[in-house]
């Protein structure tokens, strides 16, 4: 087989280059901003404050017309350390016990899970120019981060090279993470 026709990972990628503040500029010259978003306990909400956030979710949803995508990536946790942690302390052994067969149970059944969350922005090239979208997917982050902080979320700019390239092979390994 020759050099040739090993095709490189880079060819298969959506993405050209990593850009200043954290932008992917894609091979289809649209560019990429990805979010990192922090959300709340929705299930430790009264009934009004749940009925406030859907409420909220709902007035972010139809006044927020850009392109985005939401991304949720789930690994199970395994909650080994935490039951060898709570067993090292003097807590009370009949609260501590109760508590660590909980977690044992929940370990044994795969219900304990880490999720992160995602909101990508995309704005294509062909119809503004390169400055014009870098200014709006600024301004579209501090929109969207504004507009999730009243449903009670943190939204998170991702700016580093290094965690966005942590995150996208985290996309492309989701059965690794």
């Amino acid at each position: 087989m020759s050099f040739e026709q090993i095709n490189s990972v880079q060819s298969w990628l959506p993405y050209n280059k990593i850009l200043d503040y954290g932008i992917l500029e894609l091979k289809d010259s649209s560019y990429v901003k990805i979010l990192k978003v922090y959300p709340i306990n929705y299930n430790l909400k009264s009934e009004f404050e749940k009925k406030a956030i859907l409420n909220s979710y709902k007035n972010f949803f139809k006044g927020f017309n850009k392109n985005i995508q939401i991304l949720i990536q789930s690994k199970k946790e395994d909650l080994s350390n935490n039951i060898e942690c709570l067993r090292k302390n003097n807590y009370y052994e009949e609260i501590k016990e109760k508590y660590i067969n909980y977690i044992n149970g929940l370990n044994n059944i795969s219900k304990s899970a880490n999720k992160n969350f995602f909101l990508i922005i995309k704005h294509t090239a062909e119809v503004e120019s390169k400055e014009n979208i870098l200014k709006n997917l600024a301004q579209d982050y501090k929109e969207i981060k504004e507009l999730l902080y009243r449903c009670g979320n943190i939204v998170s700019e991702i700016t580093s090279e290094k965690e966005l390239r942590e995150i996208l092979f985290s996309f492309l390994n989701s059965s690794i993470i």
